[in-house]
């Protein structure tokens, strides 16, 4: 089976006309990947495929949740999270508040990972977390912060790169135990965050194509990783413009490890590794 560009349009165009998304400025490549992966899945074709996102409201939803579904895991790209804790987050160590926004937080490790390690470094008090994501099951799997044990055990070697090391003094040892901050049951498979990490968050479902900025704040800090790199040039500069405009001075914006700002805003922000500070 293969998607030709007519496919696409086909399905971009009547996703647009039946429900409130608009994939018209994702990136095609990508968009046609998920799309066929969605037909192999579901046995259908694309005629059959149209016909139901037509004829029924939650089947159309359940193939958007489809192909938005992005995956995570604890402190991902540890060298990202060494340039977070060494160069980012201090810049707001005197701050009175610190806010947050994990735009495009799928599943939330991320969002985790983010408060671990601001409460290492005495700051998650004054941290305000906001997540959101378009997809409500990610957003549901957040809220309730567990996660499969044996599919992430390979992430825990991610927290003790991050959390336990210092890169920058490898004599330094920070004996911090995995259960300061979730629970492991190997027989059911499980790490369930604690009560005092999933209680934090605000979690909302946020659409980066058509939804400004819902929690009418500015931020210190912005992180959508590996998002952007699914939309095209000019959906990308209308999302970094939402971002500039609601960054505080000096704030940030940490992008994925294959993402970076081209064109017109790129010279708005300085560039440091991953971030990219608000000039």
């Amino acid at each position: 089976m293969n998607v030709t560009d007519q496919d696409l349009q086909y399905f971009v165009t009547t996703l647009k006309n039946v429900t409130k998304y608009d994939f018209t400025e994702y990136s095609d490549k990508s968009l046609k990947r998920r799309l066929l992966k969605v037909l192999t899945d579901l046995n259908l074709d694309l005629v059959g495929l149209i016909t139901n996102v037509k004829q029924d409201t939650c089947f159309a939803e359940n193939v958007v949740k489809e192909i938005t579904v992005n995956t995570t895991e604890l402190f991902r790209d540890p060298p990202v999270w060494h340039l977070l804790r060494s160069r980012v987050l201090p810049r707001f160590k005197n701050n009175k508040t610190i806010n947050i926004w994990h735009a495009g937080c799928s599943t939330g490790q991320e969002v985790y990972s983010m408060m671990i390690l601001l409460n290492e470094m005495d700051m998650l008090d004054k941290a305000k977390i906001f997540a959101t994501d378009l997809n409500t099951d990610v957003l549901d799997a957040s809220k309730k912060g567990v996660y499969k044990y044996r599919f992430n055990i390979g992430y825990l070697d991610n927290f003790d790169k991050v959390i336990k090391q210092n890169p920058l003094n490898f004599e330094e040892y920070n004996d911090v135990p995995y259960e300061k901050y979730f629970d492991i049951d190997k027989l059911k498979d499980t790490i369930t965050m604690k009560k005092h990490l999933t209680e934090r968050p605000i979690f909302r479902k946020h659409d980066l194509v058509n939804d400004g900025n819902l929690f009418f704040a500015k931020f210190d800090l912005i992180l959508c990783r590996n998002v952007i790199i699914y939309f095209n040039y000019s959906l990308q500069n209308k999302v970094f413009e939402l971002f500039h405009s609601n960054l505080y001075p000096k704030g940030c914006l940490l992008l994925g490890m294959h993402e970076t700002i081209l064109g017109p805003w790129a010279n708005k922000f300085e560039k440091i590794g991953q971030a990219y500070v608000k000039k």
